[in-house]
Order: C-alpha cells, then structure tokens, then sequence
C-alpha cells in the first residue's frame, strides 16, 4: 500500500528463516535508497512498535526499513507456543541473519544497516554474518544481571525470574506475558534462556565457543554504535558498556539524558515510541 501524503511505500510479506517463515513490513522512500535497515525488535516487542521509526526513516532520510517478527512470535507465530522450541539464540542467530540477507537480495548495491533494539543487538558479537554488515546502531542493548538494576525495579525483576512467572512457565508450558503485565506471550525455551543469561553474573559470556559461535566482532572493521539511556532501569548504562567490550575497543559509547532532549522519561522500551522521537536523529548522526 501507498502512504500518499508522504509517498511511503509499504509492502507487507514473509521470509524464509531456516525453516521458518517470518512476517515483515517493509517501508520504503519515493526513491532509490542508498540505506537498507534491518531493524531487531526487543523480547517480547512486536514489529508494529517501531512503525513510526520505520516510517521516519523512509520520509525524512530515504532509507529502506524492514520490520518483523522472530519465529513463534507476534505476525510470524504460526501455532500454540506450548509447542515451540525456539530459543533466544535462535533468533540471534537465524532470524536476524536471515532478514538482512532478505535486505541484501532486495537491495544489493546500498548501504546495510543493523539497528537492534535490546535483544536485537545483544547477540551481534557471535552472529555470522558479521563482514556483511555495514554499520551496527545498538540500542538499550547490554549484558545485564540483577545486581545491575536499581531499587525498586530489583525487586520487579526477581520475581520475574525467580517468582511467579517461573511457576507460569512450567505450569503452562509458556510465558504468559498479557496476563502477567509483560505484555507479550513467549514461547518457554525463550523465557528459560533468557532467565538463564540474566541472572548469570557474565550474561551468555561463557557460552561462547561452546553453545555459541565465537566472538569475532573486535576483528573486524564493522563500526558499531551503543546507546543507553540514563533512565533505563531494565538494562542501565552500566551493562551496555559491558556489551561495548564484546564488541572490542572501535565501539562507540553514547549516554543519552531524557533530559537534555527534553523529554520527561525514556526509559528501555521508549526511544523509539513517536512520543520520543527527539531521540532519532542521534541515533543515525
């Protein structure tokens, strides 16, 4: 469909990964761009979130923007999540990959741009696709563990991995994220390794070389950027800079205050609410 007063193109289709079909939209400027975005969705955060973002790219900036959601979530959830086996690490590892080769096909001769909120750039010093990336934009993504979060939102986040959730896990074979205020329903393997990396004092660290790939970011010339905001309780500033050392020493810090934007909070899930979108433009400068 045609966005007439801006004159965005969006094409809704799937994608093979693996051997899954994901969903995605894709925005697309008037013209020939010279940037195709991937961008990678938080846990649990659907791909319609960043349709304000996406669209911005695409007006104001010329960019091509592919959204979607990872295997057994959201638009690409094929069937009950009791029956999903799909972890973190494969949507690290399949699924994003795979949506910027979808980016590649579609566009060959441009520039490839990964932006990933969270999850959506936690993983990217193991991913094995590294060389084909052209710049890596992260943001609010870190190796967090409990001792990291301040007081009250400690307490939020151990009954999330230690509390009543666990109990909703095993007893129901997912998460059930409505019903318990994450917002969103996760398949049960999703859930267990990610309670597993969050409450282990090194994250997924010492997975390395083992059940996943080897960290190679620091060898090569990729740039990457890692934005954190003063305000993010769930992944503070403190374990985005620990990611910032898996990426190596070429990684770019940059701490952002609601503040000094103007802006009364943004938190982890906000800097790319339409509310906020005084952060855009530092996070493609």
């Amino acid at each position: 469909m045609l966005d007439k007063q801006q004159s965005t193109l969006i094409e809704d289709f799937q994608f093979l990964s693996g051997s899954a079909m994901l969903s995605a939209r894709l925005y697309l400027p008037a013209f020939e761009p010279q940037t195709a975005v991937v961008l990678n969705s938080a846990t649990g955060v659907p791909r319609d979130y960043y349709r304000h973002f996406a669209h911005w790219l695409a007006t104001e900036h010329g960019m091509a923007c592919l959204t979607y959601d990872y295997r057994d979530f959201g638009h690409s959830r094929t069937g009950h999540l009791r029956d999903s086996d799909v972890t973190m690490a494969d949507w690290a590892l399949i699924d994003m990959p795979a949506a910027r080769a979808e980016m590649r096909r579609r566009f060959p001769n441009v520039q490839q741009w990964t932006i990933g909120h969270s999850v959506g750039a936690m993983l990217g010093p193991v991913q094995p696709d590294i060389a084909q990336i052209d710049r890596m934009i992260c943001v609010c993504s870190g190796l967090v563990t409990l001792s990291d979060h301040p007081w009250p939102y400690r307490a939020l986040a151990w009954l999330f991995w230690y509390g009543h959730a666990p109990l909703f896990v095993r007893a129901l074979g997912y998460l059930p994220g409505k019903a318990i205020g994450f917002g969103s329903d996760l398949p049960a393997s999703v859930y267990w390794q990610w309670r597993t990396w969050c409450t282990a004092s090194q994250s997924y660290i010492p997975d390395i070389g083992l059940d996943l790939p080897a960290a190679s970011w620091s060898g090569s010339d990729v740039p990457v950027d890692l934005f954190t905001f003063e305000d993010d309780q769930m992944v503070p500033p403190e374990a985005v800079w620990r990611l910032a050392d898996l990426y190596g020493p070429a990684a770019k810090r940059h701490q952002l205050s609601p503040k000094e934007l103007g802006l009364t909070e943004i938190g982890h899930i906000g800097a790319f609410a339409r509310r906020n979108a005084a952060v855009w433009p530092h996070l493609i400068a």
